[in-house]
């Protein structure tokens, strides 16, 4: 009954209207109320204590390290290096937007902030090339979402404080997935490129790739500070989050010098937007974080799927499938704060790594981020392209099934994840 009680409180405030975050304060309240534990003192308690996290530190520095990257040029000249690496074979301008997803996936970790930037300065130039306009926004849109899987993600820093699981661990886990999602969506891009009569530009000469990695390689350094660091115990990954903002921030001014003070305090002022409402998030989901423990949520879910426990492949893909339908009607950091506090004690009931089950959980919650009707990446870049979202869904759709297939792999085949990610946290 508790459950039908938080979900049905929950789903309906979302129908109605209510934003998340209030919406989670609600669905808290209404528990609150059955469990006879109505209190005020303690839901504000909650809230605070909620966003009282020092893991989560990380978030704000993360996402001001993105912004920074974006307004500095740290982006463009990602780009520019991939264009002058892949630009000039057949299909092209795609295999530069999936190689400069990938690689900056690993400078920011978000995926709206990286779409946005490959759909602003890729996009047109591919469109002028003569690629299909909604294909090439749904290859972007799917290059996007490698973003919230490679280190470092924002998502995992959000998955291991709501479920506590080590987000070192998290972050080192992703590696593999996150490559292998670029490696399926280059071959979907291939099957599809090879029929387009488009003339790719000339090949960049040798002097024009060193230049382009000259320019690029204050960028490409920062990922490697950032895992090292990591798996040196160096650092944390809230400490990790403030050097790449830093490091971002002196490279941006100094380097590159095009992060003027204006620009600064625009970079600043959208990094605490975005932040807010994360954290908004995050205090509101606490309170039913909390009441989930006091219910014992875990514990009925882990009744009901009682049958499925002894077959952790099964459990896997039905907890799977339900992700992919929550994620169609919501954004990927409720998702997380929502189900992953109540999912995780069930896996590890059945005996599967909560670091493994992570990376899966995060995986399908990014391919909600390209899937109708919410789709956030797919109205970034509807907004961007200034296109109408369902020409972006026609043209996402061959590179969600192969993303959604190595999902797949990964369920069936657990050792993709778990062997390199054992080599790679020693």
């Amino acid at each position: 009954m508790t459950i039908v009680i938080f979900v049905g409180a929950l789903l309906g405030a979302i129908a109605l209207g209510i934003p998340v975050a209030y919406a989670l304060l609600l669905a808290g309240v209404a528990l609150m109320a059955h469990l006879d534990l109505l209190d005020a003192q303690i839901l504000a308690q909650n809230v605070l204590e909620g966003a009282n996290s020092f893991p989560l530190l990380a978030v704000p520095f993360f996402m001001l390290a993105g912004e920074i990257m974006n307004a500095g040029g740290l982006s463009r000249r990602i780009i520019d290096f991939a264009m002058a690496l892949v630009g000039h074979v057949r299909g092209g301008l795609g295999f530069v937007t999936i190689v400069a997803a990938v690689l900056l996936a690993s400078l920011s970790g978000s995926a709206v902030a990286d779409t946005a930037a490959l759909a602003a300065l890729l996009l047109p130039m591919m469109v002028k090339a003569g690629h299909a306009r909604e294909r090439s926004a749904g290859l972007i849109a799917s290059a996007g979402i490698i973003a919230p899987v490679i280190p470092p993600s924002i998502p995992f820093v959000i998955f291991g404080v709501a479920a506590n699981v080590s987000i070192g661990r998290l972050f080192m886990a992703g590696i593999v997935p996150g490559v292998l999602m670029g490696v399926a969506i280059a071959l979907v891009w291939w099957w599809v490129a090879r029929r387009e009569a488009v003339t790719p530009p000339a090949r960049a000469s040798m002097a024009e790739v060193v230049r382009a990695a000259r320019q690029a390689v204050w960028a490409l350094v920062l990922p490697f500070i950032v895992l090292v660091g990591l798996k040196a115990g160096v650092f944390t990954p809230t400490e990790a989050a403030v050097v790449a903002a830093v490091y971002a921030l002196l490279v941006a001014t100094l380097v590159y010098r095009e992060l003027t003070w204006h620009k600064l305090l625009e970079t600043f002022a959208a990094a605490a937007r975005t932040t807010a409402v994360i954290m908004f998030l995050v205090a509101a989901a606490a309170v039913g974080a909390w009441l989930i423990t006091v219910a014992n949520l875990p514990g009925q879910l882990i009744e009901w799927l009682q049958p499925l426990m002894d077959r952790p492949t099964l459990l896997l893909l039905a907890i799977l499938g339900m992700l992919f339908l929550v994620g169609m009607a919501m954004d990927l950091t409720p998702t997380i704060l929502i189900l992953a506090p109540v999912l995780v004690p069930v896996v590890q009931a059945a005996g599967i790594d909560p670091v493994y089950f992570g990376v899966l959980f995060v995986m399908m919650g990014s391919i909600g981020l390209v899937t109708p009707p919410v789709g956030t990446v797919l109205n970034v870049v509807a907004g961007v392209g200034r296109m109408k979202i369902q020409h972006v869904v026609r043209g996402v759709w061959p590179f969600l099934l192969a993303q959604l297939l190595v999902l797949l792999l990964l369920v069936l085949f657990p050792a993709l994840v778990m062997v390199p990610y054992r080599w790679f946290y020693g």
